[in-house]
């Protein structure tokens, strides 16, 4: 076993499954990160959509086109 191996407890040589199962863990926080990237990226998707809706189509859901484009240009953290 080499030095660099013993000092970071032999993670180089771990395994490819327990690497996967790296970005699975829940209570990892790359894990979290990439959730929440994931759910800004689809709320910006739907806040897109949004702004694409004919007035007939937002008056059906009870929204008016400024509401659409109050909430369709918000920014997708938010």
């Amino acid at each position: 076993m080499s030095t660099i191996d013993a000092i970071g407890g032999g993670v180089a040589g771990a395994s490819s499954q327990a690497k996967r199962g790296i970005l699975r863990n829940p209570a990892n926080g790359l894990y979290r990160l990439m959730r929440w990237l994931a759910h800004c990226i689809e709320r910006r998707r739907t806040r897109m959509s949004l702004l694409e809706l004919t007035d007939d189509q937002l008056s059906d859901i009870g929204i008016s086109r400024c509401d659409a484009y109050r909430e369709g240009l918000r920014p997708f953290y938010d």
